[in-house]
């Protein structure tokens, strides 16, 4: 499918009942950035220091509060109309340069996801904030790209980044399944609201070294069903599952 042709399902779906028979979930959606790999903390420290050293301080943890999970370019509009001014061309080649480095010297995998993937018998894919480069070259260093591809979806593949449903929903065309089938696992509060407004079930993830004490309630209050601490809790919540 090529990335500017839609699906078809990229209609808000009306809410389907869940209590029938069939097993749940049929498609187990992942986020990257947080979840897959722990990378949160890693980009928002690079951000934050590139920022402040060209003039708009801001400490990691506010990149953390304010932007995690969202896409680069709704952040950059918040800091150019809180700034007055066009963030410079610099920031993005050091941004890109920095992730680079980082990836390749202090990139973790998510404890528990390689196990989990191979014992879930559910389908799987992931969608993504991330531009298609930055998320190939994270999944590449942690050894899990192959394990997903060729079903990686990014947010830059439709009009409208998280909290917008835009991108799960491409995910559930892309993967031919229903919305109501699907469960999303999410470590920030816009891809939970993403992934409610697209008319999926979703489950926070607090497991990433960025994920402070009052992160689970932040997810909680965003509307997950179920927040997890890691991934060996999954299996007593989707028996169907594996």
């Amino acid at each position: 499918m090529p990335h500017d042709a839609l699906p078809s399902t990229l209609q808000r779906p009306q809410q389907a009942d869940l209590r029938g028979d069939r097993p749940w979930p049929a498609l187990v959606i992942f986020d990257c950035d947080g979840v897959l790999i722990d990378s949160e903390i890693v980009v928002c420290r690079l951000t934050g220091e590139i920022l402040t050293d060209l003039g708009y301080p801001i400490s990691t943890e506010e990149v953390i509060r304010r932007f995690a999970g969202r896409p680069e370019r709704g952040m950059i509009d918040d800091i150019e109309a809180d700034w007055g001014q066009p963030v410079p061309p610099e920031f993005f080649t050091r941004v890109r340069q920095g992730i680079e480095h980082a990836y390749a010297t202090e990139l973790r995998i998510m404890p528990g996801i390689t196990d989990l993937l191979d014992r879930l018998r559910a389908r799987t894919c992931v969608a993504s904030s991330a531009y298609p480069a930055k998320l190939k070259l994270g999944l590449e260093a942690v050894g899990l790209h192959d394990r997903f591809a060729p079903n990686i979806i990014s947010a830059s593949w439709v009009a409208k980044g998280k909290p917008a449903p835009d991108v799960f929903i491409y995910a559930a065309g892309w993967m031919k399944t229903p919305p109501a089938d699907c469960l999303v696992i999410e470590d920030s509060t816009a891809g939970v609201r993403a992934a409610i407004a697209a008319g999926m079930r979703v489950f926070g993830f607090v497991g990433g070294r960025h994920c402070d004490a009052g992160h689970r309630e932040h997810l909680l209050a965003a509307g997950a069903e179920q927040v997890i601490g890691s991934f060996e809790e999954l299996e007593a919540l989707l028996p169907a599952a594996f």
